[in-house]
């Protein structure tokens, strides 16, 4: 029998016996909510000192802080994972004036309407 356990499963038959981290830049809180100890990020490439604050924020008890941080960082979030990882976040590092270049093959540019929209999202955020 092939046995499929959620996040809050595993968590709970754990306990402290294993690490979580988020591996999702949408999910930050609701993991860190459930003993999660961090992230895994692609969010901190382009805003480290924000997503540390907003971890932080959480592990220091400013739930409200914390949460108001996750879901304002929601559109970029969503912005940066709109193409293939890491498309986006060369994209976003390279308007920040950092030279990356472009993702080497099999992946390409990012769309022109996709990258329009990061932008849009990074000037949103304050990145740009």
């Amino acid at each position: 029998m092939e046995i499929y356990l959620k996040l809050h499963g595993i968590a709970s038959l754990c306990k402290d016996n294993l690490h979580i981290y988020s591996g999702n830049d949408d999910q930050i809180l609701p993991v860190l909510s459930l003993g999660g100890l961090g992230v895994i990020s692609v969010l901190a490439n382009i805003s480290p000192q924000k997503t540390h604050e907003m971890i932080e924020y959480y592990f220091n008890g400013n739930i409200s802080s914390a949460t108001k941080m996750q879901l304002e960082a929601i559109p970029l979030v969503h912005a940066l994972f709109s193409e293939v990882n890491p498309i986006p976040v060369k994209s976003a590092l390279n308007m920040m004036g950092y030279d990356f270049g472009t993702p080497r093959l099999p992946l390409v540019e990012m769309s022109a309407s996709m990258k329009e929209n990061l932008n849009l999202q990074m000037k949103e955020y304050n990145i740009l």
